[in-house]
């Protein structure tokens, strides 16, 4: 994958330096083409690391079956989750050096108490919610 990206960098970068170069005698011209070049080519660059990012390309071969269901940050580096594999939740604490299992959950959450407590947890979803029932209504 990194060097198709390099290889249509390098295309990118010699149909734009050369030809066009070439093609215009000004020097001013010549700054707004190298100027014109550059930004076409940080933009590609950004624009292929939002596609990677989006592309959800699992780093652990198989992962059917195994999703972090919720966490939330303890410290810097640490977390709480619970993670779901298969039909059984764990409870896991989580460093930068390690995965501790806390305990497995006896009643799994079920994907209504996820959404509830996550509306509940957070005031400015609630007072969105509230705003926007309300503008329907009118």
């Amino acid at each position: 994958m990194a060097h198709q990206v390099n290889g249509y960098l390098l295309c990118a970068l010699t149909l734009f330096s050369t030809s066009a170069l070439a093609a215009t005698p000004t020097s001013q011209l010549d700054w707004a083409t190298t100027f014109g070049s550059l930004l076409f080519v940080i933009a590609f660059i950004l624009f292929l690391a939002w596609v990677l990012k989006r592309m959800k390309i699992p780093s652990f071969g198989n992962q059917q079956g195994l999703s972090v269901v919720r966490q939330i940050a303890v410290g810097s580096k640490e977390r709480i989750m619970i993670v779901q594999a298969g039909e059984e939740q764990f409870l896991v604490g989580v460093t930068a050096h390690s995965i501790q299992l806390i305990s497995k959950l006896d009643k799994p959450l079920s994907q209504e108490e996820l959404n509830q407590s996550t509306l509940a947890s957070s005031p400015f979803a609630n007072q969105l919610t509230q705003l926007l029932k309300k503008n329907d209504k009118n």
